[in-house]
C-alpha cells in the first residue's frame, strides 16, 4: 500500500495517521478506483474545505495521479495503492463518507470472477458500510451492460438501500476520461445513485448475509473440536 497527502508522516506511522484524519470527519468524498485521477482531482481543487480520497490498484495511473496532485497542491486529497476491498476491510471506518464514486471498474465478465466486482452481492456490504448512514451516497457507472444491471438488480434486492438510476449523463458532463470516449462512441452507459434507508430491517444483503451465516443441517448435531499442542 503506498499513500500521498500532505500532513502525514513516514509510511511506518502512516496508517495511525490515516485513520485519526478518517475517523476525524464524516464527509469525506470517496473514489475507488480513479483511473488518471480526472474525476477526483478536479473535484478536489473545486472544494478545497472537503477532504478526498482515491483509491487505485494500477500503479501507473496511481503514480500519475499523485504527480498530478503535487502539481496542483491539493492538501485535502489523499491517495492510497491498493486494492479497495482490502483497504475497506483492514484500514477504512465505516461511515466515513458522503459520498462514494466507483465509475467504469472491472466488470470480471467471467461468471467465476463475478466474486471480484466490487458491486456484487457478496461484497456490497463492504462499500455500503463507508456511506455515512443519513445522507451518503453512491454514484455508479459503467459502459458494461451487463455488469450495470447486474449493480442495479443487486443494489434493488438489499433491503436498506434505496436505487435511481440516471435518464441521461451527469449534469456536468463526463466525470472520467472512459466516460468521455464511451460517449463519443455512441457507447450505452448505466449511471445510477443509491442511499440507504434511515428504517431498513437488515443492513445486509440476503445473499451475502447467507454467505457468512452458516448453520449445521437439521439433522446433525453442531459439533465442537479440540486441538492440544
Amino acid at each position: 500500500m503506498a499513500w500521498s497527502g500532505a500532513g502525514f508522516g513516514g509510511l511506518a506511522s502512516g496508517r495511525s495517521e490515516l485513520l485519526a484524519a478518517f475517523k476525524e470527519r464524516s464527509d469525506w468524498e470517496v473514489e475507488l478506483g480513479f483511473g488518471k485521477g480526472r474525476f477526483l482531482l478536479a473535484s478536489a481543487a473545486a472544494a478545497p474545505e472537503r477532504p478526498f480520497l482515491g483509491v487505485e490498484m494500477v500503479s501507473k495511473y496511481f503514480r500519475l495521479a499523485a504527480r498530478r496532485a503535487g502539481a496542483r497542491a491539493l492538501d485535502n486529497l489523499v491517495l492510497l495503492r491498493g486494492e479497495a476491498l482490502y483497504l475497506i476491510s483492514t484500514l477504512l471506518p465505516a461511515a466515513m463518507a458522503r459520498t462514494v464514486h466507483i465509475y467504469f471498474p472491472d466488470p470480471w465478465p467471467k461468471s467465476r470472477h463475478h466474486r471480484r466486482r466490487l458491486l456484487d452481492p457478496r461484497t456490497v456490504d463492504l462499500v455500503l458500510a463507508l456511506l455515512e448512514p443519513t445522507s451518503g451516497r453512491l454514484c455508479f457507472a459503467t459502459d458494461h451492460v451487463e455488469y450495470g444491471e447486474a449493480v442495479v438488480e443487486t443494489l434493488e434486492a438489499h433491503p436498506a438501500v434505496d436505487v435511481d438510476l440516471l435518464p441521461g449523463a451527469w449534469p456536468e458532463g463526463p466525470r472520467t476520461n472512459y466516460e468521455a470516449k464511451f460517449e463519443a462512441e455512441g457507447r450505452l452507459i448505466v449511471r445510477l445513485m443509491a442511499g440507504l434507508r434511515p428504517d431498513a430491517a437488515s443492513l445486509l444483503h440476503p445473499v451475502g448475509r447467507e454467505s457468512i451465516l452458516v448453520a449445521p443441517a437439521a439433522d446433525q448435531p453442531a459439533s465442537t473440536s479440540f486441538t492440544s499442542s
